[in-house]
């Protein structure tokens, strides 16, 4: 026992020097880890601010950052295995050894990385336009990533639909022809009105000649508010054309009045009225 304690306690110099030396490698290591991910943190937020300054086309955005802040990553990834003594070819054998095996079990996500590229590089649509496709993929698009295509549905919730069915499928982008949301808003002074008050706005609706139809540009008519003092205001959004957007919206606001009224609602003496240009597109 008492050889252990003195071999534990009495140290070789040489020993000491060695185990010096592995820690400040591997503290070395740890902090260029640290570093780098900030860095590529800051890389694709410099990517994505700069193409903001650009007149580049904002669908790049999401992509550039994660290949920008994924490309910083590896490097600093090598950079650390080095500083602690690992031969970084012999990381890059067994990684191209292991190559075909990733690509096997990950065929989809591969196939959805080359669709966005496609996607990308060929532009069937933009940022903010309007698609329709197989499926859940119908609405505006928000964000074509890496992987997924963020689309904002009619109901204003949000699908993420795989990039590779976007690309194997046919897309309709109503955006190239001109396609415009509006919306208006009128308010009824009895809640009670509020099944035959939507019922007339969506015979006027169906009625004007202006407002597109569809599964995907289908007109709302929906109850929004119950105002505390009584009554409720009912919100209308259609899809028109965009030579017909830029008076169709305060158009379509008094026109809902007048036929409410003449149906014998009775409006709300101040309704939240207004009515808006939203989603549009050259």
């Amino acid at each position: 026992m008492d050889d252990l304690l003195t071999r534990v306690f009495h140290l070789q110099p040489s020993l000491i020097v060695t185990l010096t030396h592995d820690l400040m490698h591997a503290a070395v290591a740890i902090l260029i880890l640290i570093v780098g991910w900030w860095v590529s943190n800051r890389t694709g937020s410099l990517l994505s601010k700069g193409l903001a300054r650009t007149r580049a086309d904002p669908t790049l955005a999401p992509m550039i950052n994660a290949i920008g802040a994924w490309a910083v990553r590896v490097l600093v990834l090598f950079a650390a295995l080095s500083e602690v003594g690992v031969a970084t070819a012999s990381v890059l054998a067994v990684l191209g050894a292991a190559g075909l095996a990733i690509g096997l079990a990950l065929q989809g996500t591969l196939q959805n990385i080359a669709a966005g590229i496609m996607l990308l590089l060929l532009r069937p649509f933009r940022t903010g336009d309007l698609i329709e496709g197989t499926g859940a993929t119908a609405g505006i698009v928000r964000e074509v990533g890496l992987f997924t295509t963020r689309i904002e549905r009619s109901d204003g919730n949000a699908v993420f639909v795989p990039n590779s069915q976007i690309w194997s499928n046919p897309v309709i982008n109503y955006s190239s022809g001109g396609t415009q949301r509006i919306e208006a808003e009128v308010g009824i002074a009895q809640r009670q009105d509020v099944a035959g008050a939507i019922d007339a706005l969506k015979k006027l609706i169906a009625d004007d000649p202006r407002v597109l139809g569809g599964t995907t540009l289908a007109p709302m008519v929906t109850a929004s508010d119950y105002p505390r003092g009584g009554g409720a205001a009912l919100h209308i959004a259609v899809w028109v054309s965009g030579a017909d957007a830029q008076l169709a919206a305060e158009d379509l606001r008094e026109r809902s009045r007048a036929v409410l009224e003449e149906a014998g609602f009775k409006l709300a003496r101040q309704p939240a009225t207004k009515s808006r240009q939203a989603w549009a597109h050259a």
